[in-house]
């Protein structure tokens, strides 16, 4: 059983210690700081899977989806903060499109607006933290017990974080 864990600690150190030596050369990375400044541009996608299960509830827990999220943003402030919470605010807008194919076929449309802070002090890595609002259409009315109209509101917010791995980004500098 030692032998395992130290096969693991060696593996953890092995996908670690070249991002923790290539620190040391700030010219060899990029870095969130550089990139994610007032007025730079973010343009992705998020796509997702969706399969219901019945750990909370048993309503409707044979349900599958693929989600597809794009995504356009600007950052709205300066670098605020100092230290673990050096970071600015960005704005951004989120259209969703999901297609449900279990149980039966059906489609959800809509989009929320975000507000996303970036924390910039973790070098090439970004945590962020997001809250958003919008609403959405679906067709799952009234065929699912617990959808009782076709429009929603759409409440969101979590953490996550970026890796910067090459020069290349998709955030867009002025």
């Amino acid at each position: 059983m030692k032998r395992g864990r130290a096969f693991v600690v060696i593996g953890c150190l092995a996908l670690f210690l070249p991002t923790n030596l290539q620190a040391e050369s700030p010219s060899l990375e990029p870095q969130a700081r550089g990139t994610v400044q007032r007025g730079a541009m973010e343009i992705g996608v998020m796509a997702g899977y969706l399969q219901g299960n019945d750990t909370l509830t048993s309503v409707s827990s044979n349900r599958s989806a693929v989600y597809a999220l794009p995504r356009v943003g600007v950052v709205v402030t300066p670098e605020v903060g100092s230290g673990f919470y050096a970071g600015n605010l960005e704005l951004l807008l989120e259209p969703l499109y999901a297609h449900y194919f279990e149980p039966f076929t059906a489609t959800a449309a809509g989009g929320s607006v975000l507000f996303k802070y970036n924390f910039l002090g973790f070098g090439r890595w970004m945590p962020f933290w997001d809250l958003g609002l919008g609403m959405l259409w679906t067709n799952l009315a009234p065929r699912i017990p617990e959808q009782s109209t076709p429009f929603n509101f759409v409440l969101e917010s979590g953490p996550g974080v970026q890796y910067f791995a090459t020069e290349v980004s998709l955030f867009f500098p002025r």
